[in-house]
């Protein structure tokens, strides 16, 4: 079993030392357990795993060394008491609507979601009789008034996909614990190097462990991170349903979490910079990154973030919606540098056009609800050289018809 990480460790040990656990042969990096079953000494010891009356190892399904390597390090990061790995970030959505929702319940969200999640509660949860209401996510008194009896869980990113919206994660959580309602805050954006929503009264924290977490582009993975008497029914549902991490992927992801902080203030170094020169670009109208002093919510941004984050979003000059689709396609065809990919998180940098992908199955009523327009384009800042990446964008500025 990992080790239990001391309470004196700042957040850079943690990353590179919690959560280890070393075997008989006595590695020093920690290995890789690439095995669907564990043996027992005998027969009662096999029932007393199945029965969770003994911790240990029973089917990598329910328990892998890997897997619990990797939750173990990422409970440390957030200040949780307990984390459980899922197959993928949307997986993780879904493991805990399903282990804390039932048939009537009411999920309290925002417009600013990443697309596949409005299909996920829309599409789906909604045929099992759970309703999704949605308020704007930058005023907290909308979230209050929302509430109902049948209010179960709020649900947010912050920041938000793709506007870089900040929710303000003291209020809402608050709101919801007096309202007895499950507070869950999407935190792959930022990661816990940069936000620990777990600090505010927010009851759980999730990820796509896919993004920022790995940061190479490499592998798929979600978690969730709380109290663990929050993750058990989570953890019920990924047992039960089967969403669960390979132990290969968390074995990448384990190693990844070593370098998080620094790969995090170097994205972050370099997303600032760019905001503040496509702000100073005739073609741009509108530049949104929380690191901009011009960001409607850069104060409380700053409050609650270590830096600005990786991501960062901005509108093209247009007369119509048609002419800025055009012009978004003309410049994100003309880059050379950026990778045309709707992923995010990665050391390469990449450009996304969301009304047509992240965002493009989604209705267009939902689309304006969220504020995403034709002429939006987003970016994941990687980790180039900041002036080959504008180079690249003033270049791609130039190629538009």
């Amino acid at each position: 079993m990992p080790e239990p990480c001391p309470e004196e460790w700042g957040f850079d040990t943690r990353a590179v030392r919690a959560g280890s656990f070393r075997s008989d042969a006595g590695e020093h990096s920690e290995s890789l357990y690439l095995t669907s079953s564990f043996v027992f000494e005998d027969a009662e010891e096999a029932a007393r795993r199945f029965q969770n009356v003994e911790r240990g190892m029973v089917y990598s399904r329910f328990t892998n060394p890997s897997v619990q390597m990797f939750e173990s390090r990422l409970a440390a990061l957030e200040g949780a008491e307990d984390c459980v790995a899922t197959s993928s970030g949307m997986s993780a959505i879904l493991a805990v609507c399903l282990g804390h929702l039932k048939a009537g319940d009411e999920i309290l969200t925002t417009p600013s979601l990443f697309g596949a999640t409005v299909q996920l509660f829309e599409n789906y949860l909604a045929k099992f009789g759970v309703k999704t209401v949605y308020v704007p996510l930058t005023d907290p008194d909308a979230w209050a008034r929302a509430i109902t009896p049948q209010t179960r869980l709020i649900y947010l990113e912050s920041p938000s996909n793709p506007l870089t919206e900040i929710a303000d994660l003291a209020a809402i959580g608050e709101i919801a614990r007096r309202a007895g309602v499950l507070s869950v805050v999407d935190n792959c954006f930022c990661t816990p190097a940069l936000q620990q929503p777990l600090l505010y009264p927010i009851d759980l924290v999730l990820h796509s462990a896919t993004k920022y977490i790995d940061g190479q582009g490499r592998v798929l993975g979600g978690a969730v991170a709380g109290p663990r008497h929050l993750v058990d029914p989570v953890r019920g549902v990924v047992r039960t349903c089967g969403p669960a991490m390979a132990p290969f992927n968390a074995w990448v992801l384990f190693k990844a979490l070593e370098t998080l902080s620094v790969r995090m203030e170097a994205h972050a170094a370099r997303a600032l910079a760019l905001a503040q020169w496509l702000e100073a670009q005739p073609e741009v109208s509108r530049v949104f990154y929380p690191g901009l002093a011009s960001h409607p919510q850069h104060a409380l941004a700053m409050a609650q973030q270590k830096n600005g984050g990786a991501i960062l979003s901005f509108e093209l000059r247009a007369e119509t919606p048609e002419a800025a689709r055009a012009q978004a396609f003309d410049l994100i065809n003309g880059v050379r540098v950026f990778s045309r990919t709707g992923n995010l998180g990665d050391t390469r940098s990449t450009i996304t056009h969301p009304a047509s992908t992240t965002h493009g199955r989604i209705s267009e009523e939902a689309r304006q609800r969220a504020g995403i327009q034709q002429g939006l384009i987003r970016l994941a800042v990687g980790l180039e050289d900041v002036a080959d990446l504008r180079h690249d964008l003033e270049q791609g500025l130039r190629h538009r018809g």
